[in-house]
């Protein structure tokens, strides 16, 4: 799975957006107005920062040593870096994304949750 993947599959979330908050070349996906997934590249290799449950973030970097790291940059109880290099399949990586969606999504205020799925249905996401 490569950072086009990931776009394509998390702007395929209701709300959803592409921004460029911090720098031209990386990318942010957000929900509403909170970010669920952050993209960059390191010395020529993609990665993505997502939220995550607390109580999966070890379980995670346990389950990937090398390949999912506590968050670049972000709160490491909260977030992972997952290096896009093949060792975390990409049906994994899908999963972590839309976990990532659904936790930020959990957090919002009820009545931005209602607008998010106007049309949708919030228990098919």
């Amino acid at each position: 799975m490569n950072h086009q993947q990931l776009i394509e599959l998390g702007l395929g979330y209701p709300g959803t957006s592409l921004r460029y908050p911090f720098d031209p070349e990386l990318p942010v996906l957000y929900v509403g107005s909170k970010m669920f997934a952050l993209l960059r590249t390191h010395e020529g290799v993609e990665s993505i920062n997502l939220k995550v449950d607390p109580d999966e973030a070890w379980v995670q970097r346990e389950s990937y040593p090398g390949a999912v790291l506590p968050g670049y940059h972000m709160n490491k109880r909260h977030w992972n870096t997952v290096v896009l290099n093949g060792q975390v399949p990409d049906e994994i990586i899908a999963s972590m994304l839309l976990e990532s969606y659904q936790l930020v999504v959990s957090k919002m205020p009820k009545a931005s949750r209602l607008l998010l799925f106007q049309g949708d249905s919030p228990s098919s996401v």
